[in-house]
């Protein structure tokens, strides 16, 4: 929604301002300079991405449009899942959580937060962060390095969606230039013609540079710059779930754990030590109800 008004706002206030001046809103309508802008900008896109980028990039658009992946009602989610699943592994040893663990669509405890369980993803980070450590195959001080390098090779995917938009934003400009020049070439070839005609096509060749500029600085670039932010606020998830794991496998309590992952987040997302003691408090037997 955030990102609709900043569109509105940004098109009101360059085409009114342009309108105001007496300008008429249709002598900016030329399809050949915005075939020229979008076919060149969407070619060089397609060119320079492999197809997983392109797949990521609009997701991540559509992630954008709808706004932050993951509000303060989300973390308390996790919070919630996080202090079940450790309360069940002190209490019943971590072979309790096996269960949880390899089947979580079947999960008692996921099934109460249907939130989280609605993200693959996360659910999925968690439960192969929780799989060695049940199963015995590495060390929990080992734990650590492992999600570390997971989570560095998700930050490298979150990034190259954004540096493609960022880079099709900075060519836009210059496709506005080579449809400005084509506007130049069709002037010149008539420039033996009516002055309407030649005043026409130089209009249209300026327009060609105006909407690759406002493309590029108005819309594209902030759009990258919002996708950054939201890969940001993705990863950070991830790294709130990596935290807690990894302090209830080096053996912290449960409630310890999950104040590790608490104290990682941002003051817009973060609950009080209070509310986060209530809100797990207020959970009646999460052991129990494995």
């Amino acid at each position: 929604m955030i990102i609709v008004i900043g569109i509105i706002i940004v098109t009101a206030s360059v085409f009114g301002g342009f309108m105001m001046g007496g300008g008429q809103i249709f002598a900016l309508w030329h399809i050949n300079e915005l075939l020229i802008i979008f076919g060149g900008a969407m070619g060089g896109l397609i060119i320079m991405s492999p197809k997983k980028v392109l797949t990521d990039i609009a997701r991540g658009l559509l992630v954008c449009l709808k706004g932050a992946p993951h509000n303060r009602q989300a973390y308390e989610e996790l919070l919630k899942v996080l202090y079940e699943l450790f309360l069940l592994g002190r209490r019943n040893g971590m072979i309790a959580l096996e269960d949880h663990v390899m089947d979580p669509a079947n999960s008692s405890i996921f099934k109460k937060y249907p939130a989280f369980a609605g993200d693959k993803r996360a659910v999925q980070f968690l439960c192969s962060s929780l799989q060695p450590i049940i199963d015995g195959k590495i060390k929990p001080d080992q734990l650590r390095l492992l999600l570390d390098v997971e989570i560095d090779r998700l930050e490298e995917e979150h990034h190259a969606p954004v540096s493609v938009l960022t880079r099709t934003a900075d060519a836009l400009p210059g496709f506005g230039i080579v449809a400005a020049v084509l506007g130049i070439v069709v002037t010149m070839a008539s420039i033996s013609g009516p002055v309407e005609l030649i005043g026409e096509n130089v209009a249209a060749a300026l327009v060609g540079t105006f909407l690759g500029i406002l493309l590029s600085y108005g819309f594209m670039n902030p759009l990258a710059m919002n996708l950054e932010f939201t890969s940001a606020a993705e990863l950070d998830f991830t790294r709130c779930i990596a935290a807690c794991v990894v302090g209830f496998a080096n053996g912290m309590a449960p409630i310890t754990a999950v104040e590790l992952g608490r104290r990682g987040l941002s003051s817009e997302l973060r609950p009080t030590a209070d509310e986060m003691e209530t809100m797990l408090r207020a959970l009646k037997n999460p052991a129990r109800a494995a």
